[in-house]
């Protein structure tokens, strides 16, 4: 049964958005950040953000417990139909299909909004994520040596790509 409804975040979410990013920053390898953002720094963030390039929620009754976002993938105009994707659950409410659910709604949002190539970056070690992402129909596109430094190690980070198909095919 499912105990969550997926929506568009407004700048409500944004508390429960950086909560669950500064834990993943904190004690995942999920992203490079390596310090907690602040709520000046999560508005900024935020306002990069619309219909082109949106971001979802999951809420339950006791508020954000996931979210999902698509972010540019390079200013530069050639890049402007990739984008890459970010997807954080709160640890409480991991394996539970939710990172699935959110990633199928943004892929789907994605799509609406013209994107034509997604993008995933995934650190070595976050096989989860790998999983996921070949579960929804991400591929391979290859492996970035040693690109990342986090909690005293030199990561790997994997490559993933999904090529969109337009909405009415």
């Amino acid at each position: 049964m499912t105990t969550w409804t997926i929506r568009e975040a407004t700048s409500n979410d944004l508390p429960g958005i950086t909560r669950i990013y500064n834990d993943a920053i904190l004690t995942t390898v999920a992203t490079f950040d390596t310090e907690p953002k602040t709520d000046e720094e999560q508005r900024a963030w935020f306002a990069q953000h619309g219909p082109r390039y949106p971001v979802l929620v999951a809420v339950n009754g006791s508020g954000v417990i996931g979210w999902a976002a698509l972010s540019a993938w390079s200013d530069r105009r050639a890049y402007e139909d990739t984008a890459e994707g970010s997807l954080y659950i709160d640890a409480a409410h991991r394996s539970q299909g939710l990172g699935r659910a959110l990633a199928e709604a943004v892929i789907a949002a994605g799509r609406k909004a013209g994107l034509h190539t997604l993008i995933s970056r995934i650190a070595e070690g976050n096989e989860a994520s790998v999983r996921l992402c070949e579960a929804i129909g991400f591929t391979p596109a290859g492996v970035m040596h040693e690109a990342g430094y986090k909690f005293g190690k030199r990561l790997d980070v994997y490559l993933m790509e999904m090529v969109l198909q337009p909405e009415h095919e």
